[in-house]
């Protein structure tokens, strides 16, 4: 791996010798691969565009972020400025590197945007954006290119298998009775996390190398790396578990429209992103952190309640203040 790991640093090295104004474009683009970005844009999606597709929008950001965390955890890759002193750290990352998440989610999520919209500009857009994703990551350093084309790859292979097997499964699914529903939604999201749990576990007593640390140091990374952790996979399968959980509730109580004038659809957003921020700050506050047993279930519980607030939380109140509606009265 030497040889590729000097390779894409001589490469990175080129790239940020480009000059430093490229700095705030790049790090524009890697924003729009960011799971912050893709949290943000689900519940705008799903309350006030077309809950269709902010559906499909969050199962396949949530399933391709758990399948990205437990590769990570098993490839052990090093960050570019883990390993060399010449590289500035732009966009400093506590993970391990490959395969990239921000070129993984980005494949996915922009991809299954474009098969949405089937519009020629709209895959041109989407491609356009992946690569400048992917681009960006290798100028921030925060990624080699092999993690790049990984995390590419990974990403079309999770966006066929879900466009090509969705439908089905969702089909099958919705002929099973609510408790029935909510079951396999909590037993898809133990499945993802005891993947996880299994590679973490797996890594005990794995020791970062001095030199990684001491090189992140030098590159000016702050958070400095910290790459063994559950928090990634609870987060992922816990918010899955509370988004899957609130649709089955809200389709047994007539299901939610998305659609509406543009005053209702811009005003579902107050209530909608207050009670969001109110859930995830003020929790985080309130719960310890750690990597510990107690800290790890109160996040579960913390994403668990984010998730069940997009897909049912937020639409009930919508429709209590005649901002939305219901297929059915509730």
């Amino acid at each position: 791996m030497e040889p590729i790991f000097q390779s894409g640093i001589a490469f990175i090295t080129w790239l940020q010798g480009l000059g430093a104004w490229l700095v705030i474009p790049m790090k524009l683009f890697s924003f729009l691969g960011t799971e912050e970005f893709f949290l943000l844009a689900l519940p705008i999606i799903y309350w006030s565009v077309d809950a269709k597709a902010g559906l499909r929008v969050g199962t396949i950001l949530l399933l391709s972020g758990g399948l990205n965390d437990i590769l990570k955890l098993s490839f052990q890759g090093p960050r570019p400025y883990w390993l060399s002193t010449h590289l500035k750290a732009f966009a400093p990352e506590t993970s391990f590197g490959i395969p990239s998440g921000h070129a993984q989610i980005a494949a996915s999520l922009w991809g299954l945007a474009a098969s949405l919209v089937k519009r020629p500009w709209a895959y041109a857009a989407a491609v356009f954006i992946i690569f400048m994703i992917g681009l960006s990551r290798l100028y921030l350093a925060a990624h080699f290119p092999h993690d790049v084309l990984v995390g590419w790859a990974l990403g079309a292979l999770v966006l066929w298998a879900f466009v090509h097997w969705w439908d089905a499964v969702a089909a099958r699914a919705k002929k099973k009775s609510p408790r029935q529903q909510v079951g396999l939604a909590f037993v898809l999201s133990m499945a993802m996390l005891v993947s996880g749990v299994i590679t973490f576990a797996s890594l005990h007593g794995w020791v970062m190398p001095a030199d990684w640390m001491a090189n992140a140091r030098q590159a000016g990374a702050d958070p400095l790396p910290a790459p063994v952790t559950l928090n990634n996979a609870i987060t992922f399968a816990a918010t899955l578990f509370g988004m899957l959980a609130g649709l089955v509730w809200t389709e047994s109580k007539g299901g939610y429209v998305s659609d509406g004038g543009f005053w209702q659809r811009g005003v579902r957003l107050l209530p909608g992103l207050a009670g969001l921020l109110i859930i995830y700050l003020g929790l985080r506050a309130i719960f310890p952190r750690g990597d510990s047993f107690v800290p790890y279930v109160l996040r579960y519980l913390r994403f668990a309640l984010i998730g069940l607030w997009i897909s049912a939380g937020a639409p009930w109140l919508f429709m209590k203040l005649k901002l939305a509606r219901s297929l059915k009265p509730m």
